[in-house]
């Protein structure tokens, strides 16, 4: 974890307020370049240093029950969504010995995800994080081999730990006396408005550095929904998915407050943009800040968990993949409580 380097006007946290993005004002919409130094891959990681992680595991452990958040990598069996390639395994026996291998083949975004600063750039200005170049991410290192600019393996070595908290929009939704219509399967926005008044009703605090988890609700309409559904749902070009609110209001509320974002959904934010939309949640989070976006978690026994304890917050350790160079990657994630 690096500190900011000098020369930026930064608040109590540590970090320039929303209203100073981007850092440098011939730079995309919201970046925060240079923050870290020019060559910096972690982003927003760089928030949890070792105190803030050791304060979370300080407070945030207390049973040492543990949650698995991971969907099964084989959860798309046929076909996915965004047209990825699906898991295969193959079996190897090892005759004559009584022994087993096996190979795995899949998209790295085919199931549970962080994507990584390799993903997804600002399309209009086809930068990624830190001015990254599609160029240098598929060219060669001053030492004659692949590129690994931006790569995945940069999260790998400290992991993606620290205090998380699970904002059960779901739950809250339903619970509500007249539930607001909401569809996992269109293009329906969560507001920022919805998702404070649920970390309100759960009595949630949020603390600077925090791993956002949001339960949009994905997970528990996918099972209801048949396989020819889900089918043809993968056939639209684009598909349409709910989530998060595209809006300034939005970014604001994670720059000031959170390490990483994730939720149960395929593009965390809702999907696709409109038409003329001046930028995506993915443009700023991943190429602007390096904050890593987290998709199709499955929080359904975390939220069942939450709910009985009448706790929404606990401890998250991941391990994304160590891939020089990867794109992406499934995160071996934990809530610990």
């Amino acid at each position: 974890m690096a500190p900011p380097v000098p020369g930026f006007k930064l608040n109590k946290n540590g970090i320039p307020n929303f209203k100073d993005l981007p850092l440098r004002k011939t730079d995309p919409h919201r970046a925060a370049w240079g923050l870290y130094g020019d060559k910096d891959e972690l982003g927003t990681l760089n928030r949890l240093t070792d105190e803030r992680v050791a304060d979370a595991a300080k407070n945030e452990i207390k049973t040492g029950h543990r949650i698995s958040l991971n969907w099964p990598l084989d959860a798309q069996p046929e076909s996915a969504f965004f047209q990825r390639q699906v898991f295969h395994q193959e079996l190897i026996r090892k005759d004559p010995r009584i022994v087993n291998d096996d190979v795995w083949t899949f998209n790295s975004q085919v199931s549970t995800q962080w994507d990584g600063l390799r993903h997804f750039a600002y399309q209009r200005e086809k930068l990624f994080y830190n001015g990254v170049t599609m160029e240098d991410i598929h060219g060669v290192g001053e030492d004659g081999r692949k590129a690994t600019v931006n790569g995945i393996h940069a999260w790998a070595e400290h992991g993606i730990v620290g205090r998380g908290i699970l904002v059960d929009y779901h739950s809250w939704r339903l619970s509500q006396p007249d539930p607001k219509p909401y569809d996992s399967f269109e293009s329906t926005s969560i507001p920022l408005s919805d998702l404070e008044a649920c970390l309100s009703a759960q009595g949630t605090s949020i603390k600077f550095g925090d791993i956002l988890f949001i339960r949009s609700g994905f997970m528990a309409t996918h099972a209801t929904k048949p396989a020819p559904f889900i089918a043809a749902h993968q056939s639209v070009i684009p598909h349409h998915f709910g989530g998060v609110e595209r809006s300034d209001a939005v970014l604001e509320w994670i720059w000031s407050h959170f390490s990483a974002v994730a939720g149960d959904q395929p593009s965390f934010e809702c999907w696709p943009a409109p038409p003329g939309s001046p930028f995506s949640l993915h443009e700023v989070l991943l190429a602007g800040w390096g904050c890593p976006i987290g998709e199709l978690f499955d929080l359904e026994k975390l939220a069942e968990y939450c709910r009985a304890q009448r706790r929404w917050s606990f401890f998250v350790s991941s391990e994304p993949c160590n891939v020089p160079g990867g794109v992406a990657s499934p995160p071996n994630v934990l809530a610990i409580f």
